[in-house]
């Protein structure tokens, strides 16, 4: 028997907002600015990951430059990002969750002044029940945001699905035994997903919006 969908939660970049270019490029420019060493496949494989751990990881030898080298890094992407958009399609894939009662959520890497300001910039404030971002919990994997919004919502683990485009989304809904989806057009590569055993990875939102219908239809009647 399919267990009834209520919750629908999303990564924001990568996933739903089309911004990963612009994070590599501000961190390669922060590496730069302070001469740290640092190449595009290293800088994109973090993604998703809080500021905290992106600075441990890609500057391990450095610590006491990680608060200068992260606000070099947002400096630059708020310079830079204001033509970051959604994904062709996310608009209308939101919108026909939310017309169908889907609780939608947001759990994101991103600080909450970060994510304030795209939620603002795409317009989104209203059609997301709740949101966590990395600054104010837990990093990915660690399940905690997760966590936090089913109790927010009140719904189960069972009754959730997570979307994500990289590894941190897809260990982190397994962690708490949440139902998860993987999409292809963002980071991680299609085998490094499906190490997280999804229900699907979708190859672009077209793909992503037809199977979260049929699955939120196939609850309906079961």
């Amino acid at each position: 028997m399919t267990k009834p969908v209520e919750l629908i939660i999303f990564d924001w970049d990568g996933t739903l907002f089309d911004s990963v270019g612009q994070i590599v490029d501000s961190l390669m420019f922060a590496a730069k600015e302070f001469d740290q060493p640092l190449s595009n496949d290293a800088a994109k494989s973090i993604i998703g990951l809080g500021l905290p751990e992106v600075a441990k990881i890609l500057f391990p030898k450095v610590p006491d430059l990680h608060t200068e080298i992260l606000k070099s890094y947002g400096d630059h992407y708020v310079a830079n990002s204001k033509t970051d958009v959604w994904f062709d399609g996310v608009s209308e894939l939101l919108a026909d969750l939310k017309n169908q009662n889907i609780k939608l959520a947001v759990a994101t890497g991103k600080s909450r002044r970060g994510l304030d300001r795209v939620l603002n910039q795409t317009g989104s404030v209203e059609l997301f029940d709740v949101t966590r971002a990395a600054s104010e919990t837990r990093s990915k994997p660690d399940p905690l945001m997760l966590a936090e919004i089913l109790q927010y919502t009140g719904i189960k683990a069972e009754n959730a699905i997570m979307v994500g485009d990289t590894s941190y989304d897809l260990e982190m809904a397994r962690n708490i035994t949440m139902p998860r989806v993987g999409v292809s057009y963002g980071v991680h590569s299609v085998d490094v997903l499906n190490k997280y055993q999804p229900l699907t990875i979708a190859h672009d939102v077209g793909d992503l919006h037809q199977f979260l219908n049929h699955q939120v239809q196939a609850s309906d009647v079961a």
